[in-house]
């Protein structure tokens, strides 16, 4: 089982190559934000199929529900609340092998076991926040860190 878990997450590399110039086709020559998210977002659930993939929107303080792929969600988060809050707080990507595991993680679905967060950062301030949760403890690494960095440099927000 072990093995198979390593020889997938192998494969996470070409995939991730082979997606970032698709969603730059798909959103360079869109304007809209909420469209270019949205693209993103079905993108990424499509292509790893991962529990759930989404955006969180910096607005009058707190981080609301934007665009997202996957069950029903938190609607906002404070800054410092859960991974969310707390990638947005330290302007840096988490990631969390274990969800139980982060102190005061927010369950918005029991399925969630690991997650990962980057945060979308325009003139040193965090606009909104990338996050992606699996149904599978420790899924995220280094790797997804590089890539989900990557695309969201291209996000015009």
């Amino acid at each position: 089982m072990a093995e198979d878990l390593k020889i997938t997450k192998g494969h996470k590399e070409p995939q991730y190559q082979s997606l970032i110039p698709q969603i730059k086709a798909l959103i360079v020559r869109e304007g809209d934000v909420v469209a270019n998210l949205a693209n993103i977002s079905a993108a990424l659930k499509e292509q790893f199929n991962f529990l759930w993939v989404g955006f969180y929107l910096v607005k009058d303080d707190e981080l609301v529900l934007g665009p997202f792929q996957g069950p029903v969600a938190c609607t906002r988060i404070a800054k410092g609340r859960g991974v969310c809050g707390t990638s947005w707080e330290r302007k840096e990507t988490i990631i969390v092998p274990d969800v139980e595991a982060f102190p005061g993680h927010i369950a918005c679905s029991s399925l969630s076991k690991s997650e990962i967060v980057v945060p979308v950062i325009r003139n040193d301030k965090v606009t909104a926040v990338l996050d992606v949760d699996s149904d599978q403890l420790n899924e995220f690494d280094e790797t997804d860190q590089k890539y989900l960095e990557e695309i969201v440099r291209h996000i015009r927000i």
